[in-house]
């Protein structure tokens, strides 16, 4: 079933439920939109799809598999797309000492080069919209968020290169919104997790490391449909000037989620407020006191 005649559609990446793409499909479905569901495994976007949404297969990794699924978008609604939601992505949390590099190829062909490719590959369908792209981020773009140097550097990379899309499809009428968003309840916790090397220098605080491991669904953590209706309210906001978009409009940048409003007032103050808190947050101090009483224990020998 496609969309009826006047109807938006939006398409969105990642709807594996449990996760942020589900619940953003349900409250865009809610608002009268026509979603075009997609993950890996089409199987589980059953329900989505006897809801009368699309479901469709797609890997962000995969060339083919993006071409597959334009084209049928294509077909479906003539040729445009009002909104895309480029959310699919992956964690990884790992000291940045102990990190494999093909794990961290992994990691930014999600949620670095799919996040471009889907760009790319749907522009004709937004300009000829006039849509909106919404790149789903992280605050970890802005903190120096412990054992996530890598999953830091790809929402930082994700950022960037919004930013830069915005202006470059502007004089098109296509808007980038970039969501910062904090701690929210997924499926994060259940998904088997990395480990730390034998000999790596944090085995001495290992249990900081497996704390780390589930901190965002432990810490402030936002309900999933909450987040979603928040977003969705935002990305279906009607278009201010400039200057008015961040409290009345359809917002450059929309930041929700657990510790995001701490996190936007922190820029306002500088990186000196990240690096102080996180530090202590995820529990750092000690390591010092275990390296401190190791230099003690040296001196005695």
């Amino acid at each position: 079933m496609g969309p009826h005649p006047g109807q938006k559609t939006v398409l969105i990446t990642g709807c594996t439920p449990g996760g942020i793409g589900h619940a953003l499909a349900l409250e865009f479905h809610a608002k009268g939109l026509h979603v075009i569901a997609t993950a890996r495994n089409p199987a589980v976007l059953s329900d989505m799809a006897a809801m009368g949404m699309t479901a469709l297969p797609l890997d962000v990794t995969e060339t083919e598999s993006i071409k597959a699924c334009h084209d049928e978008v294509a077909k479906l609604t003539g040729g445009k797309l009002d909104i895309l939601v480029n959310n699919a992505g992956r964690t990884h949390t790992h000291p940045a000492t102990d990190i494999d590099l093909d794990d961290v190829r992994e990691t930014f062909e999600t949620n670095v080069f799919g996040v471009m490719a889907m760009c790319k590959a749907f522009a004709d369908q937004l300009i000829a919209a006039r849509g909106l792209i919404v790149n789903i981020a992280s605050l970890a773009a802005i903190t120096p968020y412990v054992f996530g140097s890598v999953y830091c550097a790809s929402k930082g990379a994700v950022t960037a290169y919004s930013r830069t899309l915005r202006l470059e499809l502007k004089p098109f009428g296509v808007r980038v919104m970039v969501a910062m968003t904090g701690t929210v309840r997924s499926q994060i916790a259940s998904r088997p997790h990395r480990t730390l090397p034998e000999g790596s220098i944090y085995m001495r605080v290992r249990a900081l490391f497996e704390r780390r491991l589930t901190f965002s669904q432990n810490n402030a953590t936002m309900d999933t449909a909450e987040y979603a209706r928040k977003l969705v309210k935002k990305a279906l906001a009607p278009e201010w000037p400039l200057l008015f978009r961040a409290w009345f409009g359809r917002p450059d940048w929309f930041w929700a989620g657990g510790m995001a409003r701490g996190a936007w007032l922190g820029t306002w103050f500088g990186e000196w407020v990240f690096d102080f808190v996180l530090y202590r947050m995820i529990g750092m101090p000690q390591l010092e006191r275990v390296l401190r009483e190791e230099e003690r224990q040296k001196k005695l020998v």
